[in-house]
């Protein structure tokens, strides 16, 4: 059984920084790739970072703006979120998910699995 369990937003001040952690238990595919999505109030979930679990292949959503960085642990089975420069805009719940093809990663509608999210509050 696949099950994924993000970790680390909490209420931090504009400017500061975070680091979110996704745990993968279990194996999803023999080839998949991992995303960052967020969804703020209102607002449907969106898109911010992917990386591929057999290749070193990363991609950005265009507001991350050099802000985020992915970064995966395949021995630990974790894929990692750094937020810095955080906007009060940035705040949101944050969903990492698996996707069996890269070159879905953008394509919310085609993970298999998703955790339960973690929140993040940016205040101004």
């Amino acid at each position: 059984q696949v099950q994924l369990k993000e970790s680390g937003g909490e209420l931090v001040q504009a400017g500061g920084s975070l680091r979110l952690s996704c745990v993968v238990s279990g194996r999803p595919f023999s080839d998949y790739a991992m995303g960052w999505f967020r969804q703020r109030p209102g607002q449907e979930r969106e898109f911010v970072a992917g990386a591929d679990w057999n290749t070193d292949l990363v991609i950005y959503a265009n507001f991350v703006k050099g802000r985020f960085t992915i970064a995966k642990d395949t021995a630990k089975n974790t894929v990692d979120l750094q937020l810095n420069s955080l906007k009060p805009e940035d705040t949101a719940v944050y969903y990492c998910g698996v996707v069996q093809q890269w070159r879905l990663v953008k394509v919310r509608s085609k993970y298999s699995y998703w955790g339960q999210g973690t929140q993040v509050i940016v205040s101004s």
